[in-house]
């Protein structure tokens, strides 16, 4: 897969979740935050990372730079995924299935952030495992980088799309054939008969304006 260049999307950053770490010492205990940053275009991209300093201002900075490296493109089909996929990472399960526009986005926790800034409108996720966020949100990725496209999947197998998906090169001509007749038909071309005047040539008229003479062709 290509590298994507963050610096050519519109980018928005969200922090998903933040966590304060105490790690103990011999000298005894030293205070750090660890938070939880997706960034996306709402247009296909989106990145997940976690950022850790002593500050939370730090922290962030830092989430978002490596969220920022791991910019991952989402094939959408409209407002929606192309089908159903199911991870299990970790603890954590994540089950997504596709929704007809105005279902709306049906997701809590990491997931929703995520499959927000991706671009994705209409889609039923579940998360049926671990709570930590941190886990979610790796296994939304992971899902999201699971999905594919009929097209890219036949040019990948060297197999028509329509010998692999039939019904699916039957409903886009269907729904080609409905948006071709519902289009509104041109508006029929009206012929405006043209007076004396307005028939003249561009040189008699013309002509006339500067006050010259008329010249008077010899009829036959």
């Amino acid at each position: 897969m290509p590298k994507i260049n963050p610096d050519e999307l519109a980018l928005e950053e969200q922090v998903i979740r933040t966590n304060k770490v105490q790690k103990t010492h011999k000298g005894g205990r030293t205070m750090s935050w660890s938070v939880l940053v997706a960034v996306g275009d709402r247009a296909g991209h989106v990145g997940v990372a976690l950022g850790k300093a002593r500050g939370i201002p730090d922290a962030i900075r830092k989430g978002i730079e490596a969220a920022k490296k791991n910019i991952i493109k989402v094939p959408l089909v409209g407002t929606t995924i192309p089908h159903d996929i199911e991870v299990r990472l970790g603890g954590a399960k994540i089950r997504m299935k596709p929704a007809s526009p105005g279902t709306g986005l049906v997701a809590g926790g990491a997931v929703r952030p995520i499959l927000e800034l991706a671009g994705i409108r209409d889609v039923l996720a579940k998360s049926l495992g671990s709570p930590n966020a941190v886990n979610t949100a790796r296994a939304t990725v992971a899902c999201l980088k699971g999905l594919k496209i009929a097209e890219d999947v036949a040019r990948m197998r060297g197999v028509p799309l329509e010998e692999m998906v039939p019904w699916l090169v039957r409903k886009r001509r269907e729904e080609a054939d409905a948006a071709a007749a519902s289009a509104p038909e041109p508006e029929p071309e009206v012929e405006v008969a043209l007076s004396e005047a307005e028939a003249q040539p561009v040189e008699v008229a013309a002509a006339e304006a500067a006050g010259e003479p008329k010249q008077e062709t010899e009829k036959p």
